[in-house]
This record gives C-alpha cells, structure tokens and sequence, in this order.
C-alpha cells in the first residue's frame, strides 16, 4: 500500500508483478540502476525527495549470509492531469546473499551471490473523487460522473500505468539478463548490466 492513507474507494490496484533471479549479481550497481531509472521515469517521494526507502530489515545468519527486505514506496502526479496520482510499491527479499568474486576483463571484481525477488504493485489514486465528495451539489453526480463521463479516461491512465509497470519489469529482467518475451528487438541497455547469470557464457 502506498506510504499514506488513501479512502478504498479512491485507490485502484492497476498490477502486480514480480522478478525473481538467483545467481551472481552485484547488489549495489542494481540498486543504484533502479533508483537512476526511476527518477528518469519521474518517480519519487510525496515530498519530492529521494527518500522512498520505507523500511530496511536485515537478518545474518550463521555462515554469514544476510536476508534483507528493503520497501519502497513511490508515486508521481499522472500526465497532464491533477485528477490521478500513480503509485508504485516495491518489496525486495534477498536470501542466502553471499559475498563473492568474478573475474571480467582480466579484473577482480567484489560482487554478490544469491536470490533476490522483486514484487513490483502499481495503484492508481482518483483524486477527483474526494473533491466531488466534498461538495453537496456535486456530491449526488459520483457514480454518474465516474461510470459514464470520467470512464474512458480512467481506463486509459490504468493503461498507461500498467504499460510502465512492464516497461520497468522489462528493464530489471534485462539488467539482470533474464528471459522478456518481447514483438520488438531491443536495443542495449543504457545501465550496464553487473549480473553473470550461470546459463549464459559471456
């Protein structure tokens, strides 16, 4: 859910995915990659910072391998309208994450082995709503405005947001050299990728 409270009514789910890796990565040069991405895209804080870090637990076990869960919780004002707000909920869990070494390009490079998923939901605010709510002569036409007038438009920003959401998966799984089913041949990507995903010979 996004970091503040919203009426139910007001709140859509638009999607819910996830992306899940295991295999040698560099932690660090992901997270980094995400965050430079998402400012690109226009994502950030309530207040407009970069603080979106919600919550950050991290458990080490005996043989020194860490599970962590880091949340972020994001949002950005929809195009060219006040009426939506768009919100993005990130929920990362890492296992067995294990200090390891990869050779590339004749260096030594201090990376991470283990797994890591990524549940990605995206939700849609209705601002519009709690505006009508607030008036009495327009309080009576909600149902009616929303079902008949605002319909079309509100269909097409759920569109919009859930066509991001995949563009953003599709950017994770090419960082991390996954599999996309794609119509389209891609171009490189403008994050390097620091991921050695054992199925691959480079």
């Amino acid at each position: 859910m996004p970091a503040k409270k919203i009426s139910g009514d007001e709140l859509i789910q638009v999607v819910r995915t996830r992306v899940k890796y295991k295999d040698i990565f560099d932690m660090k040069a992901f997270y980094e990659s995400l965050r430079e991405w998402l400012k690109e895209y226009g994502w950030g804080d309530s207040d407009a910072s970069e603080r979106y870090e919600k919550y950050y637990g991290e458990r080490i076990g005996q043989d020194g391998a860490k599970e962590i869960w880091i949340w972020w919780r994001l949002e950005k004002k929809a195009s060219d309208t006040e009426s939506f707000t768009y919100y993005l909920d990130f929920d990362y869990h890492l296992l067995q994450l294990l200090p390891a070494e990869v050779v590339k390009e004749g260096q030594k490079l201090k990376v991470n082995k283990g797994e890591v998923e990524l549940f990605i939901t995206a939700y849609m605010e209705s601002k519009y709503l709690s505006s009508f709510r607030s008036n009495f002569i327009l309080k009576a036409f909600t149902n009616l405005f929303t079902k008949r007038i605002y319909h079309k438009t509100i269909e097409e920003r759920k569109k919009e947001l859930y066509q991001e959401t995949y563009v953003l998966q599709n950017f994770i799984k090419q960082w991390f050299k996954l599999k996309r089913y794609l119509p389209y041949e891609e171009t490189k990507n403008f994050f390097p990728s620091y991921a050695w995903p054992s199925h691959l010979k480079e």
